[in-house]
């Protein structure tokens, strides 16, 4: 993808149909090249609409990514990033992008946007549908100067962060899932993914990746669909009116990512857990954990101060650092 393929969805990103001579017009090149451009874009997952001897358009309009827009609404909440925000029109994944790159040192935080996402990841390396224009991804790269308390309960706390910022927005039943889910009336509205590295008696560094939707076509909700999966939602039903500039939403909520990292330096996990627990969407319910060596159901008891989940099985505390998830009918 190159910046032709921008230029052109910048001019489709309006919604409205645009002819095919109107379009080679504007970019400077032929109409078999705006052709050739459209074929590519939707190679790339982009669902750009033919309407024969009338010309393209897409499915619904898309406020694109703007670094400007970002960085200046970022600058406003009081995150000064500059030249580390950027905006990338396509990636494998934003995690990776900058889990790959050096750490950046400490109070100089980077921030990452996609507008198309190739090889997003969830948890245990799953992969995240994101159709063009339909979610929102970033990720944040942060070093702590020392190594904070509860750190393996860094995912809950930004978890924590995001889940408040979005009720502040007003989806007000948002919620967290164990141990990176953020949920809607039990249905998943997006997820977590945190990379660590730390060196012993040195300073730690997290990546840490954000997948929202915001409005999910029917299409990729048959794609999530799949047996025993969580059910998904968006961020337009969950709020049940028009959705903000999604400019605007992606800095408010990787505000409220670096404010959750900026906290979490200071104090570490333990002011974070009560906020969890008030967030917890399985608090009190009978789940199954799936493990290496066979599922384990019990009710879900919230969390220790390193961030395991804690189930009672058969009268005693269990405590689980790792596993999926899922919800149980309850015990007659």
């Amino acid at each position: 993808m190159n910046r032709r393929h921008e230029a052109l969805l910048a001019l489709l990103a309006d919604g409205a149909l645009h002819s095919g001579a109107g379009l080679a017009a504007q970019l400077g090149i032929s109409r078999a090249a705006v052709w050739k451009l459209v074929g590519e874009l939707r190679e790339h997952g982009v669902a750009v609409a033919s309407v024969p001897r009338s010309g393209y358009r897409l499915p619904q309009p898309v406020e694109l990514l703007d670094a400007g827009r970002i960085r200046a609404a970022l600058d406003a909440r009081g995150w000064q990033v500059a030249d580390r925000l950027q905006v990338l029109f396509e990636t494998d994944s934003t995690n990776t992008f900058l889990y790959d790159a050096p750490a950046p040192p400490p109070a100089r935080p980077r921030v990452v946007f996609a507008e198309l996402q190739q090889a997003g990841r969830g948890r245990r390396g799953r992969s995240w549908l994101a159709p063009f224009g339909s979610g929102l991804t970033f990720s944040v790269a942060w070093t702590f100067a020392d190594t904070p308390p509860g750190l393996p309960a860094l995912g809950l706390a930004v978890g924590v962060g995001i889940a408040e910022a979005l009720r502040t927005l007003g989806v007000a039943e948002a919620q967290v899932k164990w141990p990176n889910d953020l949920v809607w009336r039990g249905r998943k509205l997006g997820g977590l993914l945190l990379q660590l590295r730390s060196e012993a008696g040195g300073p730690s560094s997290v990546v840490a990746g954000l997948g929202l939707n915001l409005a999910l076509p029917a299409g990729a909700r048959e794609a999530l669909a799949a047996p025993g999966a969580q059910p998904v939602a968006d961020l337009g039903e969950a709020l049940g009116r028009p959705l903000p500039p999604r400019n605007d939403l992606g800095a408010t909520l990787a505000a409220a990512m670096l404010a959750t990292f900026d906290e979490f330096a200071r104090v570490g996990f333990a002011p974070f857990a009560a906020r969890w627990a008030a967030l917890d969407s399985l608090a009190g319910a009978r789940v199954r954990i799936a493990q290496v060596d066979g599922d384990v159901e019990g009710e879900a008891c919230g969390t220790d101060a390193d961030g395991a989940l804690l189930l009672r099985v058969d009268g005693r505390l269990q405590r689980f650092h790792s596993g999926d998830v899922s919800l149980r009918p309850a015990a007659p």
